[in-house]
């Protein structure tokens, strides 16, 4: 198994957290998905190599974004429920 950890922006809450997860469930290959929201991060586990870009897809399809590899998600959290997250 491969295990990546990523840092979210903008959320702080469990609704964040399953938005999140039911998102990123939909990659194929992955296997488990643990979001921490006080650390403002997601675990991602599968069975292979994922393409970051199907992760930052599935985060922005969830209505948040992941950090950029040099800023902290703590740097711009925020917590807003957008149109996105509506369904």
């Amino acid at each position: 198994m491969i295990e990546h950890s990523y840092a979210v922006l903008g959320m702080a809450c469990g609704h964040c957290a399953a938005s999140v997860t039911a998102e990123i469930e939909h990659i194929p290959g992955v296997t488990a998905v643990a979001v921490d929201v006080a650390a403002d991060t997601v675990r991602v586990t599968s069975a292979a190599d994922l393409d970051p870009a199907d992760i930052r897809a599935a985060v922005d399809a969830a209505g948040y974004e992941l950090a950029a590899p040099d800023q902290s998600a703590g740097e711009a959290n925020s917590h807003e429920h957008g149109p996105r997250q509506t369904r």
